[in-house]
């Protein structure tokens, strides 16, 4: 009776374990395809929206920009959120509130009711991220996480450019309301599709605990550590240290490139170059695509170089300044007649774009063991700062202007600020160690918020 006892201990210790973390990346890789998708489709209707209400560049510019308001300020509320009723409900509320927000586009009446859709679609986006890093803290052993971020940071880019010519022809056959309105069906669907099937580790109905074992035993499911508190001082120490303050400035340099892309590009390929609609929405795939294979080559290089030189100077810093390199070769496109060349030019700089996405790496590695949290929201922060700026800045050129002559020229000058910065602001790449003096500025803010 022992023997068939510790026959049938042995079968169980040797179950196979599940791999329903897979299915829960494959729910947060379709989730933030339809995020970035759901950002960028105002970029996709712009010219037909401008011919219908005879909008100016100025006008698009603030409506570009005006999503990123609201997300930027929605950040710290995001996570309050999260941290409240947990992922599973956020992200419910969160895809379906926006995916509301994006169909409201599609019933515009003018300036004002599509300004009011961007900014509501800022405020419901804003906690999906903080969720995909909870799900990945959960779900995912440490030495999983990385390899599980790319899958889903990937997805942003490689989505857009295969779904980029469905879009237009979408616009092209049925108007861009419909495009909004389609999209927006497509996130409820979503929404409820994730309320079913996702779950946190403990409470899923077919995970076993082979892979529950094998996630803890790896960091996941950790008891989450006491957030350090929001607070104006805490910031201002991390803005002190050269790593935080020249990374964040990094990042707004390479998002720039990014916002761009999103935002007026498509406008671009209309109206400087003078494709239709169709030829827009094909020649738009290449960058994306170029922008996938950066953020993957970036990640590799970067791990191949730390494991030779030993240096995280040489391999965080180093193609994260090759990148924005690359991404000022934006400005080339000014000068070349091809529509073919003016692809190639494009997809080069969104190359370099994704390159830089590693910043997010550096960050990591430098981020003070006690204000973690709130290094990333500044670094995050920043970021969005790049997508309030942006399409403003480029707005008002093309309005001043009437061409995208200096648009382009600003994301090649933002990019090279961004390498000034690498180079001669970050300083060495370590975690910084807090003083005595900081650290009880630190504790202090956390008695009083108690």
């Amino acid at each position: 009776m022992q023997n068939e006892t510790s026959q049938a201990a042995g079968i169980a210790q040797a179950e196979p374990r599940t791999r329903k973390r897979i299915i829960v990346l494959a729910l947060i890789s379709v989730g933030t395809t339809i995020n970035y998708l759901d950002r960028a489709v105002l970029g996709v209707a712009a010219p037909s929206i401008v011919a219908e209400f005879a909008f100016g560049a100025a006008v698009m510019g603030i409506l570009f920009s005006a999503f990123s308001w609201t997300y930027a300020a929605a950040q710290i509320p995001g996570g309050v959120i999260l941290d409240k009723i947990g992922t599973r409900l956020t992200y419910f509320w969160s895809v379906g509130l926006w995916s509301v927000f994006i169909l409201l586009h599609g019933l515009s009446t003018g300036f004002y009711s599509l300004l009011a859709s961007r900014l509501g679609l800022g405020v419901t986006e804003a906690p999906c991220f903080p969720a995909n890093s909870r799900v990945l803290a959960t779900w995912f052993p440490q030495h999983e996480r990385a390899r599980a971020n790319s899958v889903f940071s990937v997805g942003q880019y490689f989505g857009l450019a295969f779904l980029t010519p469905v879009l237009f022809w979408i616009v092209a056959e049925f108007g861009w309301r419909a495009l909004f309105i389609i999209a927006g069906v497509i996130g409820i669907v979503f929404a409820a599709i994730w309320l079913r099937a996702y779950h946190e580790p403990a409470d899923h109905p077919t995970v076993n605990q082979a892979e529950l074992d094998y996630i803890k035993r790896g960091g996941g499911v950790a008891g989450q550590s006491r957030p350090t508190p929001f607070s104006l001082k805490s910031m201002g120490i991390l803005l002190r240290h050269r790593q935080i303050l020249g990374a964040s400035l990094g990042q707004f340099a390479g998002n720039s490139t990014l916002v761009f892309f999103l935002t007026w590009f498509p406008t671009y390929l209309a109206t400087e170059r003078q494709m239709g609609w169709l030829k827009v929405g094909f020649f738009a795939v290449a960058p994306y695509i170029a922008a996938s294979i950066g953020v993957l080559v970036g990640g590799q290089i970067s791990d191949k170089l730390l494991e030779k030189t030993g240096s995280a100077n040489v391999g965080r810093k180093l193609p994260i300044i090759a990148g924005l390199l690359l991404a000022s070769t934006i400005i080339l496109a000014n000068y070349v007649e091809s529509d073919v060349t003016v692809i190639v030019v494009m997809s080069i700089a969104f190359f370099g774009q994704g390159m830089v996405n590693l910043g997010w790496t550096l960050i990591t590695d430098v981020a003070p063991k006690q204000l973690i949290g709130l290094t990333g929201g500044i670094f995050n922060f920043c970021a969005n700062l790049a997508g309030i700026a942006t399409p403003m800045v480029i707005g008002f050129v093309v309005a001043a202007t009437g061409s995208f002559f200096g648009g382009l020229a600003y994301i090649a000058v933002v990019a090279l600020i961004g390498v000034f910065s690498y180079v001669f602001i970050v300083g060495d790449v370590h975690r910084i160690e807090l003083t005595e003096a900081e650290l009880a500025v630190i504790r202090h803010e956390t008695e009083l918020d108690v």
